[in-house]
């Protein structure tokens, strides 16, 4: 064996991982894995057609980013977000999002597609379509920070958003949640059209820190 096949093997075993974080991430991101789930390690494997040493670094991963909870003797759960998690959450929203919108520009095709997200969560609102309005919330907001052209900045909101997703599970007993900022997401869109560009962050940042405090009232 040459030296460069145990760094090649080392390169496909952390892809490997890096692969399963990302899918079981996106389950978590689409509501699939709930609060609370416990992952089964055999089945998971199983199911992502990886091995358990994989899946293990691959755990290791999202706890690093607080997606799931390693409970000694009793196994992986993805996390339940508390009150602190909350206000750590909007913080970090508070300074990407707006800032995001101070710095970058968005293009013709960036504010057409934030038009066509809020359409959809309006349009959610009216089919009484919870999940599909909390997906349209969530893609104007990823929108957004996509619009500054960083991937990197993205890969940050989608970490966030993940985590997000987990949050909102607290606020599944008012329907109307969403259905607030969805015309709030419609009014900072309006002022991004018209180039008021500080109008779009102050109401941005009055949303944000809105839905904060509603969550953080309904925990306690």
């Amino acid at each position: 064996m040459t030296a460069v096949e145990p760094r090649e093997n080392a390169q496909a075993s952390a892809q490997a991982s890096a692969h399963a974080a990302r899918q079981l991430r996106a389950r978590i991101s689409n509501g699939q894995l709930p609060p609370g789930s416990k992952l089964s390690e055999q089945a998971v494997a199983r199911e992502l057609g990886v091995s358990r040493n994989t899946l293990r670094e691959a755990f290791t991963m999202l706890a690093a980013e607080r997606l799931v909870d390693r409970i000694a003797h009793r196994g992986v759960f993805v996390a339940q977000p508390d009150a602190d998690d909350v206000r750590d959450l909007y913080a970090a929203r508070c300074v990407l999002e707006p800032g995001t919108m101070l710095w970058g520009v968005p293009d013709p095709q960036s504010l057409s597609r934030l038009s066509a997200l809020t359409t959809s969560a309006l349009a959610a609102r009216n089919a009484g379509d919870v999940t599909a309005m909390a997906d349209a919330n969530q893609g104007f907001h990823r929108e957004l920070v996509a619009s500054s052209g960083s991937a990197e900045l993205v890969a940050v909101m989608d970490r966030l958003s993940a985590r997000m997703r987990l949050v909102f599970h607290a606020m599944s007993t008012d329907p109307q949640f969403h259905a607030r900022y969805a015309v709030r997401n419609t009014q900072v869109l309006r002022s991004l059209e018209s180039g008021d560009r500080d109008r779009a962050v102050h109401l941005l940042r009055e949303s944000l820190t809105a839905a904060r405090d509603e969550i953080l009232a309904h925990l306690t």
